[in-house]
């Protein structure tokens, strides 16, 4: 049996533990939160290195993207060195593939037609498969980089205004402590709603799960959220904003999503290659295999109108 494990600086509360059958293979996934505690963090990656298959980094990123550059938070890099031999991954390997295909198939198969959709990204830089992807598909966008990254009260409008900002940006961000602009820990509990007019002006929200439950109002009436991974207290919770449905990029597993760490760790375990040695095709290849699909969730689907009383004729 293969091993997953995904060590997350998130809430233990989310802890998960899920044997499955993937390609004839049997696998045990196991996310472990640590609770924001960093030494526990790297510890971890210490004490599991060479007796697991892969390893997946929760609750943080270790890669930050911005067209074709990339950017490394060198606080989680020396916290995860201490895995020699065992594969470490932080999902942006699928966040370049899985998220770009996402929104072409919702696209293609007429799921969801961007072009008639007003999208707001809560993070390009962290989701930027997805971000092109949806500037390709026609939709009109606000990237939330500055605003919930940094709380700067300033709406990125296109995709070349996030490369304009993250050239600047993120070579200082990366080198500052990642609970700065991400919730770790016990903070990823607390709701923080901010900026609702974006909120309300979209009809399409995407992107990372924690930023959207922190900073999302509680009325998301009528719109579609696409995120990584949902429990089902948080589908729960978005029923009861109002949310018409919600789409996972992830495939469900126990009833519920993992994220998009462990997805990649699982794809690394199959493929049995280090995650620099995989390229595009290796990703989309073995999604094919997996025969991946977007799963999308109804919550509060619109009633259907009732058939109109037929007209008498002749009468």
């Amino acid at each position: 049996m293969k091993r997953i494990v995904s060590v997350s600086l998130g809430t233990s509360k989310r802890d998960k533990r899920q044997e499955i059958e993937i390609l004839g293979e049997k696998f045990l996934i196991e996310r472990i939160g640590t609770d924001g505690d960093t030494k526990k963090f790297a510890q971890m990656f210490k004490d599991l290195d060479g007796k697991v298959d892969a390893l997946g980094v929760g609750g943080a990123d270790i890669y930050l993207v911005s067209g074709t550059k990339r950017y490394a938070f060198r606080q989680v890099l020396r916290w995860v060195s201490g895995a020699k031999i065992t594969p470490v991954v932080d999902g942006s390997g699928l966040k370049h593939t899985l998220e770009r295909e996402t929104i072409r198939t919702l696209q293609r198969d007429g799921v969801v037609g961007f072009k008639k959709e007003r999208v707001l990204l809560v993070s390009a830089v962290d989701r930027f498969g997805m971000a092109q992807a949806l500037v390709e598909a026609g939709a009109d966008c606000i990237f939330g980089d500055l605003l919930f990254g940094l709380g700067i009260k300033i709406p990125l409008r296109t995709y070349k205004a996030v490369r304009r900002a993250a050239a600047i940006l993120l070579p200082i961000v990366t080198r500052l402590p990642i609970q700065w602009f991400y919730p770790t820990g016990e903070k990823q509990e607390q709701r923080k709603p901010k900026y609702p007019q974006v909120f309300d002006w979209a009809t399409f929200v995407c992107g990372d799960w924690h930023y959207i439950r922190r900073y999302a109002p509680d009325n998301l009436q009528g719109k579609t959220i696409l995120t990584q991974t949902l429990r089902r207290a948080d589908l729960e919770w978005l029923k009861q904003t109002g949310a018409r449905r919600a789409i996972t990029t992830t495939p469900v597993m126990g009833g519920e999503t993992f994220a998009t760490n462990v997805m990649e760790a699982v794809i690394v375990a199959i493929l049995g290659k280090r995650p620099e040695e995989l390229s595009e095709k290796d990703y989309l290849d073995a999604l094919k295999r997996l025969d991946w699909k977007p799963n999308v969730i109804p919550l509060n689907e619109p009633a259907a109108e009732p058939p109109k009383a037929a007209e008498k004729v002749g009468s």
